[in-house]
């Protein structure tokens, strides 16, 4: 008697599966041909940032209107190119697209993020730099607040310099800068010379920051970080002009 229930369970707790199951696919097929309802665009923001905005990445994915998404038969609809069309926007670093079981179209859209500009004589010519050493180009939409490089005279820095093996360096200083806030707050702007050196003026004090190759970043920002807590308090701001923490164990001051 007690197996006979046993079986009975199982057989039944078998049906209810299989039912649910069928209604699952069921429900999945039918909402997989709905057409498309609604295109619903979400851009992360977490740094603030405003180049691309809902209406261009609406119009990335419809080509401009031409090719109208609402409505569209799921299967004219290619994902993987729609993502791959708002990638090719300088300022999407990752894009991702995908339909819920109402029958919208989801386009996830994450930021290129710059942390310096690069400037020019003719401002025309300026570009952001990001975090992978990689350009972007001047928005219409908005202006980052990042600190700006200039090339001190001679030949200006190619496109791929920050990511050859002598660039490299040269980004990890900016990245050092980026990711310290007491360090994007009071560099000013950052200079580089024909000879490859560093230097930089602030937003507190006079004196221009003499900071040689951009190699052993953290030991020199922590030696004039030495100098800002020791000689501007008992000397006063205004007492040198120049500040050297190039060479090893030294602070020069002038």
């Amino acid at each position: 008697m007690e197996l006979k229930r046993r079986a009975n369970n199982l057989i039944f707790a078998t049906v209810c599966l299989v039912l649910l199951t069928g209604l699952a696919v069921f429900a999945g097929v039918r909402q997989a041909s709905r057409p498309v309802s609604n295109v619903i665009v979400n851009i992360s923001n977490e740094f603030n940032n405003y180049f691309i905005s809902e209406k261009e990445v609406t119009a990335l994915l419809t080509r401009n209107g031409q090719q109208p998404l609402i409505g569209a038969d799921p299967s004219e609809l290619d994902l993987k190119a729609l993502e791959a069309r708002l990638r090719a926007h300088s300022f999407v670093k990752e894009a991702q697209v995908y339909r819920d079981l109402a029958g919208n179209l989801h386009a996830d859209v994450r930021q290129s993020r710059p942390i310096v500009r690069l400037t020019h004589n003719d401002t025309r010519l300026d570009t952001y730099l990001d975090t992978e050493g990689q350009l972007l180009p001047l928005s219409p939409l908005f202006t980052a607040r990042v600190v700006p490089v200039s090339r001190v005279s001679g030949p200006p820095l190619q496109p791929g310099f920050f990511r050859d093996s002598t660039g490299q360096r040269y980004l990890e200083f900016l990245r050092y800068i980026d990711e310290h806030p007491f360090w994007r707050a009071q560099v000013a702007e950052v200079f580089i010379a024909p000879n490859g050196k560093v230097s930089f003026t602030q937003q507190v004090g006079d004196q221009r920051i003499e900071f040689g190759s951009p190699d052993n970043i953290s030991e020199k920002f922590a030696k004039l970080m030495v100098f800002y807590r020791q000689i501007p308090p008992a000397l006063g701001w205004d007492t040198y002009h120049r500040v050297n923490v190039e060479f090893k164990d030294q602070i020069i001051c002038e």
